[in-house]
C-alpha cells in the first residue's frame, strides 16, 4: 500500500507539471493597441518585427501569447503581405484569432511566461509606457527569472519598470533601442508627441547605451535583458531569447532583408568585393532596394564625416548596378564630391543627364561640382 505522504508528494506534481512546463515554453508577445488605419492617423506596431519572431519562437517549440495593454484587437502600421514571412502568419488560424483578441496585460500572470517580448512600433510610445499592469508584470517576470527582450521601440516599455527594490530595470544594464539619430530621420511625424526619446530616457534611467550606425542590426545582451536596436534587429533578438531559454535555434535560411542587412555589414567589415560579388551572383536572394535606401540615409547622416561617408557610399554602390534609380546615383555623386572625388562625381551627375536631360536636380549638382 503506497504512503499517504508518498501519495500527496506524487498528486501535488501531477497538478504542477502542467503550469511549469507551460511557463517554461511560453513566450508572451506585447503590442501597442494604440495603431488606427494602417498607422496614418495613429501609429501601431510593427508587423515584420511580430511575424519573424513569432515564426522563430514557433519553430523552436516554444508556444505564444499575445497581449497588450486593452486587450482586444491591434491594429498593426502598414507592412508588405508579400514579404514571405508576414505570409506565413497571415497564414496561421491561431496568430490570426490571437491578434483579433489580445489578452489585456492587467489579467495576466508573470509567472506564466519563460520570456516577455515587446514588439515595437511608434504606438508603443505611446500606450506602453502608460501601461502600469505591464511595467507590474515584466517587474514579477523578471523576478522570477523570465528573459526579457524588446526590439526597435518596443524598450519603451521598460523605461518605467521598478523591481521590488525600487531600482529601474535598466541602471547599470547595457541595452540598445531605436535611436535619436534614427528618430531624426525617421520619426518626424509622430516624434513631436512622444513623452520622450527612447535613448534619452533610457539613460536618465542609468542604461548603459549601445547603439549600431543608423538602421543597422544591432542586438545587446545583458544577461536575461535582451535588445535589439530597429526592424533588422528583430531575428537576432529572437533566437537571442531561445538561446536565452537554454535551447540551441534551429538552423534556418536568412529571410531576404536580413541576408542583405548581413551583406552591408560584410561590406562594411572591409570586404567590398565579396558583398558585390555575392549581390551579383545572386539578386533574387537580397533586397537591392532596400540595400540602396539604406545607403542613401547613411549618407545623409554622415555629412562631411569622411569615416561614416565612405562604407555609406560603397553601400549605395553595391545597389546601383540592381537599380534604375536617378536620385540614388545623384546621392552617390553627391557623396563623392563631399569626399573630394569631382572627376566621379561629374561622371555620375552626366550620366543621370544623358539619361534624363535637363534634370533640374543633376543639373543643380553639375553646378556645385563644377562651381
Amino acid at each position: 500500500m503506497r504512503h499517504p505522504f508518498v501519495s500527496c508528494v506524487l498528486v501535488a506534481t501531477l497538478c504542477l507539471t502542467p503550469a511549469l512546463s507551460r511557463a517554461a515554453d511560453t513566450v508572451l508577445i506585447v503590442l501597442s493597441g494604440e495603431g488606427r488605419d494602417a498607422g496614418k492617423t495613429r501609429p501601431g506596431y510593427e508587423f515584420d518585427e511580430l511575424s519573424q519572431a513569432w515564426l522563430i519562437f514557433k519553430a523552436n517549440g516554444l508556444a505564444v501569447e499575445v497581449a497588450s495593454p486593452q486587450g482586444g484587437a491591434v491594429e498593426a502600421d502598414a507592412y508588405n503581405a508579400e514579404e514571405p514571412f508576414n505570409t506565413a502568419l497571415l497564414a496561421d488560424t491561431n496568430a490570426m484569432r490571437q491578434l483579433a483578441d489580445t489578452r489585456r496585460t492587467d489579467a495576466l500572470d508573470a509567472g506564466d511566461y519563460a520570456a516577455v517580448y515587446v514588439v515595437g512600433g511608434k504606438g508603443a510610445m505611446f500606450d506602453l509606457p502608460r501601461d502600469t499592469a505591464l511595467q507590474q508584470l515584466i517587474a514579477n517576470a523578471w523576478d522570477n527569472g523570465a528573459v526579457i527582450a524588446a526590439v526597435c521601440h518596443g524598450p519603451a516599455a521598460l523605461v518605467d519598470v521598478r523591481l521590488t527594490d525600487g531600482a529601474p530595470l535598466l541602471a547599470g544594464r547595457r541595452m540598445t533601442g531605436f535611436s535619436n539619430e534614427e528618430e531624426a530621420v525617421f520619426g518626424k511625424k509622430w516624434a513631436a508627441e512622444f513623452p520622450w526619446q527612447l535613448e534619452d530616457a533610457a539613460r536618465a534611467r542609468g542604461a548603459l547605451w549601445d547603439e549600431a550606425p543608423l538602421m543597422m542590426p544591432k542586438l545587446v545582451v545583458d544577461g536575461r535583458l535582451i535588445t535589439g536596436q530597429n526592424p533588422y534587429s528583430t531575428t537576432a533578438v529572437a533566437e537571442a531569447i531561445v538561446r536565452g531559454l537554454g535551447r540551441t535555434p534551429v538552423a534556418r535560411t536568412p529571410w531576404r532583408d536580413e541576408a542583405s542587412m548581413t551583406l552591408v555589414e560584410q561590406l562594411r567589415a572591409g570586404d567590398v568585393a565579396g558583398a558585390r560579388a555575392a549581390l551579383a551572383a545572386s539578386p533574387a536572394r537580397y533586397h537591392p532596394e532596400l540595400i540602396g535606401i539604406l545607403g542613401y540615409y547613411q549618407a545623409q547622416v554622415a555629412g562631411d564625416d569622411a569615416v561614416a561617408l565612405r562604407p555609406a557610399l560603397q553601400t549605395m554602390q553595391l545597389a546601383l548596378p540592381h537599380m534604375d534609380e536617378a536620385r540614388l546615383t545623384l546621392a552617390a555623386a553627391d557623396a563623392h564630391l563631399r569626399l573630394g572625388e569631382r572627376a566621379e562625381a561629374r561622371r555620375l551627375v552626366l550620366q543621370v543627364l544623358e539619361a534624363a536631360p535637363g534634370m533640374e536636380q543633376a543639373e543643380a549638382l553639375l553646378q556645385r561640382i563644377d562651381g
